[in-house]
């Protein structure tokens, strides 16, 4: 059996460059490689990497929740709005996305709430990049089902690995475990310089899982949106969570 080529990467996005970070895989016969990792990086930069890749995982919310936008579209004409409860549950539709709830089900804990959390801020400069992407030539599709993007979240990606991930957002010597662990794990994959960026930088190293969660959606290694839920998360997104281990992700040999 062989592998084709391919070259997938991550972004960990923040609300403006800083905070942003982009890696690159090359995946060839039997191995892959880290040829970029980069910081403080603008959207012009991500744009140009998308062209000549086979997925881009990016960590952001793709879309809000479909009860929320109705709220807020709903809330322009306050005479005519329906009172909501305002009881947790009905809170829970606005805060959550359907691959929220879904993320909830496989690893017990919620995302951050795209409606409700600062990471709404980060989630309306994902709108422009993608929109930015569409324009370039790149077919979009939120549900990750088609075209070159997909919505990842690198610490759940982490915990279905069953890797021991707390912490690692503040401390780099967790990270540095974890680096570790990547390289035992994964010997074919060739970290090279950058993996001393993924220890001192938390977005560096999501930007690295990142783009190997991408190399799972490339391969079809991850459980699509259900279809009775697939308009939605063309509207809302869905996080594309790996369905198998990181050595499950190694090219075959020629």
């Amino acid at each position: 059996m062989t592998d084709v080529p391919m070259r997938t990467a991550g972004v960990d996005l923040a609300a403006e460059s800083k905070g942003t970070a982009l890696a690159t895989i090359e995946w060839g016969s039997g191995g892959a490689r880290l040829v970029q990792l980069s910081l403080d990086v603008e959207d012009a930069e991500i744009t140009e990497a998308a062209a000549g890749i086979t997925r881009i995982g990016i960590d952001c919310a793709f879309g809000w929740p479909d009860e929320f936008v109705s709220f807020i579209a709903d809330h322009a004409n306050l005479a005519a709005q329906q009172r909501p409860d305002g009881r947790m549950q009905w809170r829970r539709t606005l805060a959550y996305r359907e691959t929220d709830r879904w993320i909830r089900e496989k690893i017990g804990r919620w995302p951050l709430s795209v409606s409700t959390d600062r990471i709404g801020l980060t989630a309306m400069r994902c709108a422009g990049l993608l929109g930015r992407l569409a324009a370039s030539g790149l077919l979009v599709d939120r549900s990750g089902r088609t075209g070159v993007v997909v919505e990842v979240y690198p610490g759940a990606t982490l915990r279905t690995w069953e890797w021991e991930v707390r912490g690692y957002r503040a401390d780099p010597q967790v990270r540095r475990a974890l680096v570790q662990r990547m390289q035992r794990d994964a010997p074919w994959l060739a970290l090279g310089p950058h993996a001393q960026l993924m220890v001192e930088s938390t977005d560096a190293f999501d930007a690295v899982v990142a783009a190997l969660a991408a190399r799972a959606a490339a391969l079809g290694r991850y459980d699509p949106p259900p279809a009775e839920h697939q308009a939605r998360a063309e509207r809302e997104g869905w996080i594309v969570l790996p369905s198998c281990s990181l050595a499950d992700l190694r090219p075959a040999q020629t």
